[in-house]
């Protein structure tokens, strides 16, 4: 049987101010990413988002950026190894702290935005990111984009790593992820996407946004969770998967 993974950003609201659609899609997802407080989130909402998780059984992992709360972790800031890696040690903690409050296994840790685009092409971000996790609990597994620096960084630390590809974002011909700001690089259509999905998790491939068919080794699959469309497209993805006799589950079950 094959095995796969969805996993969503999830715990992105913050005081008042409520982003995303956590409740709704997080009975069709195996794992989740909690924003830490940085890029979003505040702990009220981390804890809510840990408790979510534990009542759907749901795989928690957490989810760490550039202090830019302004700017959603989506600008660069330019930071040395060492403070990056102060600030996923950080933030990390964070959900950490909240997951032991309530009796939660972290499986993994997936960095947001800006950092997540810097780490996939930059080792040494990527692996500033992997001696982070490290120094932490060097079970959890990172999530690194297929095909990346961030992969190699991880096999380098030491630590745990699975290989990630995104639903609803385009490729670029090279397996890098397209530039949110340009046209066609975030889909919608939950019907095309699920048969994407499927063809990224059985036949290990996926067509870029120049026609060029490309490998894809994942083992997690991530539906972005303040996508509007997100609720529609991850129960439409997770009910073709099962169809087909796959199995969605955290890829960290096992361990």
């Amino acid at each position: 049987m094959i095995n796969i993974d969805l996993n969503c950003d999830m715990g992105e609201s913050f005081g008042e101010w409520k982003l995303g659609f956590d409740e709704e899609a997080m009975p069709f997802v195996s794992s989740v990413n909690i924003a830490c407080g940085f890029h979003a989130s505040d702990p009220l909402t981390i804890r809510k988002t840990v408790v979510l998780a534990k009542r759907y059984g749901v795989a928690v992992g957490a989810h760490p950026g550039f202090h830019d709360l302004v700017g959603f972790g989506r600008r660069r800031i330019t930071a040395t190894p060492a403070e990056i890696q102060a600030d996923v040690i950080y933030q990390i903690g964070a959900v950490l702290g909240f997951c032991r409050a309530e009796g939660v296994p972290l499986q993994h840790v997936k960095v947001h935005g800006a950092l997540y685009n810097m780490a996939e092409k930059d080792f040494a971000v990527a692996s500033a990111i992997a001696e982070a996790i490290k120094a932490v609990d060097p079970k959890l597994y990172m999530l690194c984009l297929a095909n990346s620096a961030m992969t190699e960084a991880a096999k380098q630390t030491g630590i745990p790593f699975v290989e990630e590809a995104f639903a609803d974002r385009a490729y670029n011909a090279d397996g890098t992820l397209v530039s949110s700001r340009l046209p066609g690089a975030v889909l919608h259509d939950a019907q095309s996407i699920a048969e994407r999905v499927l063809t990224m998790a059985k036949k290990k491939t996926t067509i870029a946004i120049d026609g060029t068919e490309i490998p894809i080794l994942a083992q997690t699959i991530c539906v972005h969770g303040d996508n509007p469309d997100a609720v529609v497209m991850v129960r439409t993805i997770r009910k073709r998967l099962e169809q087909e006799g796959i199995r969605v589950a955290p890829f960290g079950l096992s361990r």
